[in-house]
């Protein structure tokens, strides 16, 4: 019979109903597996620190912390909704020409139309690259991998074009990358700490990040469970493109000036700072704090390196190892987990 809640009750002698709550015990699970990878990261953080504050007596001043921070808020702005995207199985690699395009946009209409509708521009500029990502991907239907590194490839290209290949210029935008208010802290890294938060938020109470978890643990099941995955991924990508013309907008606040040199690389230090922080490139695993965890990694490995007149190159070399490592431990763990 029905109770008034409208359940079926066994019926008598045969089997007890299964219990209603199955996702208890793997929410549980998943709480002991990234503790210990969290407590792992912030072990070699530590380690990192304690190396570098012997290695340099400016190391632990609140100046160099500040520089460090400086240093990675262009990156965890961007590598925010990069985590978001790799935990529903998707990637967006387009992120470091959009975002050299975003700024030649920004300096190229600021010299023709002022500062305002050039701010107009750039954010309309960074959300059409997400939408032309996230269209091409749910859409037409190709690969996300194949589609942000064409992308990347194009808008690079475009932005050479319209910059002729030079620097363009950008007077009176200063604020918004040089300014410092609470305890000196500059603008752009207090923006790249709410993004960190807003993030770090939707990913752990809304419907939206425990539907990206879905999307990326099992697409059929979300799909049959009535998750719009399709729609959702295209959300993710306009978020992508509209933290990257945040990221280029304090990029060219900073150095006054739109490079088309500016990206060259931030996919290779957002992909890592995102593995690095546990996500797994299979998706369904990851998380905020794990990224900029990983983020900070990177940032005091190169701060610290540059702190012990290392040559700049081999932070290059670290980089491309630290993504290596942590590639090849994901996919330890999912051997590991399979068995």
């Amino acid at each position: 019979m029905s109770d008034i809640t409208g359940s079926v009750a066994p019926a008598a002698g045969g089997p007890a109903a299964p219990p209603t709550d199955m996702a208890a015990p793997q929410a549980r699970l998943r709480k002991r597996r990234q503790v210990p990878e969290l407590a792992a990261l912030v072990v070699v953080l530590l380690l990192l620190c304690a190396f570098f504050s012997i290695r340099s007596e400016f190391f632990l001043n609140w100046d160099n912390w500040l520089n460090i921070l400086v240093a990675v808020s262009i990156t965890g702005i961007i590598a925010a909704p990069a985590t978001m995207l790799i935990i529903a199985g998707q990637f967006d690699l387009s992120v470091g020409s959009a975002l050299t395009f975003c700024g030649i946009v920004m300096a190229y209409t600021a010299e023709r139309q002022g500062i305002l509708v050039a701010l107009l521009v750039t954010i309309l500029a960074g959300l059409l690259i997400g939408a032309l990502n996230g269209f091409l991907v749910t859409v037409v239907g190709v690969n996300a991998l194949i589609t942000t590194l064409g992308t990347l490839a194009a808008f690079a290209g475009l932005a050479r074009l319209i910059a002729d290949g030079q620097t363009l210029i950008l007077d009176d935008f200063g604020t918004l990358g040089t300014t410092r208010i609470f305890l000196r802290i500059p603008i752009g890294v207090l923006i790249f700490l709410a993004v960190v938060l807003l993030f770090y938020l939707a990913m752990r109470y809304t419907v939206f990040g425990r539907s990206m978890y879905a999307i990326g643990s099992n697409p059929v099941a979300a799909r049959l469970s009535g998750i719009r995955s399709n729609r959702l991924i295209f959300i993710a990508f306009l978020l992508s493109g509209l933290c990257v013309t945040l990221g280029a907008l304090i990029n060219v606040s900073q150095l006054g000036a739109a490079s088309t040199l500016a990206g060259n690389g931030l996919e290779l230090s957002v992909v890592t700072a995102v593995i690095l922080g546990g996500a797994s490139l299979a998706g369904g695993r990851g998380t905020i704090l794990g990224t900029m965890l990983g983020l900070l990694i990177i940032g005091v490995l190169n701060n610290g390196l540059v702190l012990m007149n290392i040559d700049a190159f081999w932070q290059d070399v670290a980089r491309g190892t630290l993504l290596i490592l942590a590639v090849s431990f994901d996919q330890l763990r999912l051997r590991l987990g399979s068995r």
